[in-house]
């Protein structure tokens, strides 16, 4: 016998029975709970999809009560300590770790598609010399869909082939060009000889190196904040791309979506927002105070808590293993022993265990990015390379879901209807302007 729901409408008297399946009622069953037979029927009203599952999917599962992350059934502590990003990145495209054969081919076609066409360079060059470099991103990302044309054919099997690995691929390049183009330094090239982390990194800080070879230990534990990053569910960015591709439009456009979700501040940019809290603290003795500064609502905590997770969040404990190793190698962080120091009082203090405040994904990882030379501005652009993997699976979870509609979210109207229209020599009201002050006229800067 299948689950059902019985719901009685108090203002009709009449019941309905709605079936229950996998914990959830599709939204159009309570279409029919309607008052009046040409009403349009019931519906929900969840701002930010709070509690509202617009897909089915099998690529990551949270259990945010336990405190549990898993890509295709695959903890995340065991992807981390046994997988390399790419390998993860393999995982959730394609659904299975690969076999020997299968990463070796998959490695070598990302690798040998890291460089970026030669127009993108006068494209990225632009931008003034102050641009942000997550627009900067952003822009090159969907700039790509007009190198790739092809990519407009969704349907398919080799155009998805080919853009998973040229997103994977070319993400570390546009991230890193963007970057020194924000120090008006002259873009590096990929070396294929290089693994996928220490690639990146050395397309960031090569000068006049003939080779530039990263130390084996950071381009690991980069590596693993790039697994730590890959996927997370349907967040806000991935929802964007999903939305966006819904359209059908080419992977490269929605992906570039992502990047536009990632770059808002209450997203992608809280690690950066914990260095800043620590670097308020200043020193270890000022914690005590800075946590009853908390509690009387004086300070905000950042770094702790997350929407989904109600316990210890998995990928902090990772990153938190990889921290001291990162600073043996590029020196001490007197934020590191803040930081301990924080956490080690808040887990302490009912005040936050009650409300079940844990250090989250961020809490560590600008750290991390700090200690390996990363200006703060760059650690949005770092968190979209490992996730465009992500938005890839998600994109091509999508396509081949029988289910998947246009993303089309309804409305609660709330403004006047059937008002009369009225000239304009007739209209009456202040003569200034009511609302937003109006702009003053722009100026123009020299450069500009």
């Amino acid at each position: 016998m299948a689950d059902t729901l019985t719901i009685t409408d108090n203002r009709t008297g009449k019941s309905y029975e709605i079936d229950v399946t996998d914990e959830t009622v599709r939204g159009l069953d309570l279409r029919q709970i309607k008052v009046e037979e040409d009403d349009f029927g019931l519906m929900v009203y969840d701002p930010g999809y709070t509690n509202t599952a617009s897909c089915r999917s099998a690529i990551t599962y949270i259990d945010g009560e336990a405190g549990v992350l898993q890509h295709r059934g695959y903890p995340i502590e065991e992807l981390c300590e046994k997988s390399s990003y790419l390998e993860v990145a393999y995982l959730l495209v394609f659904g299975e770790l690969p076999t020997g054969p299968q990463l070796e081919r998959w490695v070598y076609d990302v690798t040998h598609h890291t460089f970026v066409h030669e127009d993108m360079k006068a494209f990225y060059r632009g931008f003034r010399h102050d641009a942000h470099p997550m627009g900067i991103l952003l822009a090159g990302v969907g700039a790509m869909s007009t190198f790739y044309p092809d990519g407009k054919q969704i349907e398919d099997e080799e155009e998805r082939y080919m853009a998973a690995i040229r997103l994977i691929a070319k993400m570390p390049t546009l991230a890193a060009f963007s970057y020194r183009h924000s120090l008006g330094l002259p873009y590096v090239y990929p070396d294929n000889d290089l693994g996928y982390a220490a690639n990146f990194l050395a397309m960031m800080r090569r000068m006049t190196e003939i080779k530039y070879a990263p130390d084996e230990r950071l381009a690991k534990a980069l590596d693993v904040l790039f697994i730590l990053h890959a996927d997370h569910e349907q967040n806000c960015s991935t929802a964007a791309v999903r939305a966006v591709g819904s359209s059908q439009v080419d992977p490269y456009s929605a992906v570039a979506a992502g990047v536009a979700a990632l770059y808002g501040p209450l997203h992608g940019g809280a690690n950066e927002a914990v260095l800043r809290m620590l670097r308020r603290i200043e020193k270890v003795e000022n914690v005590p105070d800075f946590l009853e500064g908390v509690k009387s609502r004086e300070e905000k905590l950042m770094g702790f808590g997350h929407r989904v997770y109600k316990n210890y969040d998995p990928r902090a404990r990772i990153i938190k293993k990889h921290v001291d190793e990162v600073l043996a190698l590029t020196g001490d962080n007197p934020l590191l022993d803040i930081a301990t120091e924080l956490e080690k009082r808040a887990l302490e203090d009912e005040y936050f265990t009650s409300r079940r405040l844990y250090p989250n994904v961020d809490y560590y990882s600008g750290l991390i990015y700090e200690a390996l030379g990363i200006p703060s501005e760059m650690f949005t652009v770092i968190f979209a390379i490992p996730r465009t993997s992500g938005w890839i699976a998600q994109w091509m979870e999508m396509h081949g879901d029988s289910e998947q509609r246009i993303a089309r979210p309804r409305q609660i109207y709330t403004g006047e209807r059937d008002r009369t229209y009225v000239d304009v020599a007739d209209r009456e009201g202040p003569e200034k302007i009511t609302g937003p002050p109006a702009r003053r006229p722009v100026r123009a800067r020299r450069g500009a």
